[in-house]
């Protein structure tokens, strides 16, 4: 994941990223029309999606591969929606010149 966004970083003039639901192993997220074994996990996936869309070269970010009808749970919907809703804290934390990996004090320090 490290390569992943020294690459982001440092190669294209313009970063569209298009994240395809099956890269998350199929326990997670079963809706999906080629399922594959071995993928990685939400607790992976969320905070790379927020890292990359809060490098400012981003120009998009798209979900691919959602099957709503092999998703009877509907946990690959809850996941997806997860997943853009990390792009776009990504952006606001771009455009308030926080840190990718900001942590909000009201969640890490309870004022003991």
């Amino acid at each position: 994941m490290a390569d992943v966004l020294a690459e982001a970083r440092d190669g294209p003039e313009y970063l569209y990223v298009s994240f395809d639901i099956d890269t998350i192993d199929p326990g997670f997220a079963p809706g999906t029309g080629t399922p594959e074994p071995g993928g990685l996990n939400p607790r992976e996936v969320f905070p790379l999606i927020r890292q990359l869309c809060a490098q400012p070269k981003l120009v998009g970010f798209d979900l691919v591969e959602y099957s709503p009808d092999r998703d009877p749970g509907y946990v690959t919907g809850l996941i997806a929606n997860r997943l853009l809703r990390e792009c776009m804290t990504g952006v606001a934390l771009r455009k308030k010149g926080l840190a990718p990996d900001y942590l909000s004090p009201l969640t890490t320090d309870d004022g003991r």
